[in-house]
Formats: structure tokens, sequence, C-alpha cells
């Protein structure tokens, strides 16, 4: 099947199981991921609180670099600490299976509506979670949904540990 772009997106984000075994197989497809997971983080920027081009300029950065940290440690915890004896991943193959996982994200643009922010901001990041344990199951051949669940979640964490750690080195965390 040769979808557009934005069809790839609107299967992506309804959680098409055969259109992650796709992009999976298909290298070409490595554009198209990035591209989904740039308007995502720009979605995010723009959603986020306050701040201006500069807010949003932020804000879109710091969703990008969360997102390849997450996919590099989810690559990671699921090839090398649990794969399953048919997992058989490259990383191309994961970071463009999780780039169109990024398609729910394009919500986060609504966060511009105040009263709406963080709820629209949990359902993408509940969505977009969802959607990368499709894409991670599929990429890692992963026959386990709990073992995807369980990887996803665990790099998740991580993440938002090394984040927290950061934003404190660098004096940005919240005083408690």
């Amino acid at each position: 099947m040769n979808s557009s772009f934005v069809e790839k997106m609107i299967r992506a984000a309804r959680l098409d199981v055969h259109l992650y075994e796709e992009i999976e197989a298909d290298e070409k497809a490595n554009t198209h991921a990035l591209a989904v997971v740039i308007l995502a983080a720009i979605a995010a920027g723009v959603g986020t609180k306050g701040g201006g081009l500069v807010g949003i300029l932020i804000g879109s950065l710091v969703a990008l670099i969360g997102w390849y940290v997450w996919a590099y440690l989810t690559f990671w915890i699921g090839t090398r600490i649990l794969p399953e004896p048919e997992t058989h991943a490259s990383h191309g193959e994961l970071l463009r299976t999780i780039g169109f996982a990024a398609s729910p994200g394009l919500i986060r643009v609504f966060g511009v509506i105040p009263p709406l922010r963080d709820v629209i901001f949990a359902i993408a990041g509940i969505w977009m979670l969802v959607a990368m344990v499709v894409a991670v199951r599929s990429a890692l051949d992963y026959k386990s949904t709990g073992r995807t669940v369980g990887v996803c979640i665990i790099g998740w964490i991580i993440q938002i540990i090394l984040f927290a750690l950061l934003l404190t080195v660098l004096g940005l965390g919240k005083a408690t």
C-alpha cells in the first residue's frame, strides 16, 4: 500500500499494526518518521505555556531530545536486556516505527488553550505510549505485549529520571 505521509500518520495514530510492519521494512520511511517526530515536537513547543518564540523553540527541543533518549533506551533495553528469542531489529527499524508512534503528539498543539493544556498533554502522552507499544512490538518482533509494555515503560521512566537530574543540575528543576 502506497500511503501518503498524512495517511500514514493517521494510520499510526489509529494504532494500525500493519502500518508499523510496513514502516519497519521500508528503509525509505526514515525521512517521514523524522518529520513526524519534528512535527510532534513543534506541537509540544507551541502547546507549552508562555515563552513566545523562545518557549516554542525550547519546548520543541526538549520534546525532540526526550523522544530520542526514550527511543535509544527502548532499543537498548529491548534488544540487549529484555529480548525475546525472535527479537531482531536494527536501530533504524525501531526509529522508523517509533517515529510514527509520535503522531498522536500533534494534538499537543491544542495545549495553547490554557484550561485544556494539562488534559491535552496527558491524553497525548498516554496515546503516544500506546502507539509506542504497538511500534516497538512490531520493530522488535515481540510476541509478548507485556514485555513490550515493560520495555517502553522502563525506557520512559529512565528518560524522566535523566531529564529530572539534568534540570536539577542546570538549576531549572522545581524547588521543593
